[in-house]
């Protein structure tokens, strides 16, 4: 799926297949940077301006993915990763395609899509009705984006809990504090 797309601001995928032994691989470019995860642990919040420009191009790349069809599903600070591209800096290259989902069809009632009952993603920035294990679309990638806005600028993810399921609840029943409040 991800040789499809061709914004700037998605990984570029060179080759892939299955090797003689049976493992898959892929070839990718080779970034020169570090992730928004990195960036935030080494540097602290980042300031507004900052974090609508990493924004821009994250969504850069997601509108075009969903207008093949694809929904990331795993849009987080570790797969949003800031390089130097030419003599730009703060580049933004969508990573870890390994969990796209095609937005599913109302009428498809076809048994090849992800597996009923499972969730994918990482809970910390999942949409509600993902982690509740619905049908999701662009917006869920929408939602995850926002959490990633909300942790660059805050410093501090929008929920807190001990546990995957503990996120879960909270992203489908609680309301966030304001990033405001938490600054």
């Amino acid at each position: 799926m991800i040789a499809r797309l061709r914004s700037p601001h998605a990984v570029e995928l060179f080759d892939f297949g299955v090797a003689a032994d049976g493992a898959v691989y892929y070839v990718m470019e080779l970034l020169d940077g570090l992730d928004a995860d990195t960036l935030l642990r080494r540097y602290g919040p980042t300031p507004p301006e900052r974090v609508i420009y990493l924004l821009r191009q994250l969504c850069h790349s997601r509108s075009e993915a969903q207008s093949c069809g694809l929904v990331h599903r795993d849009i987080k600070p570790a797969n949003i990763f800031l390089c130097r591209y030419g003599e730009e800096f703060d580049f933004v290259k969508v990573l870890d395609f390994g969990i796209v989902g095609a937005v599913r069809d109302a009428a498809d009632t076809s048994p090849v899509h992800t597996q009923e009952d499972a969730i994918h993603g990482t809970p910390a920035f999942m949409a509600p009705e993902q982690a509740m294990g619905t049908d999701v679309d662009g917006r869920a990638d929408i939602y995850a984006a926002g959490c990633v806005a909300y942790w660059l600028l805050t410093g501090q993810l929008v929920f807190t809990a001990e546990s995957a399921v503990g996120f879960l609840l909270q992203h489908a029943q609680a309301a966030p504090a304001p990033p405001s409040a938490r600054t």
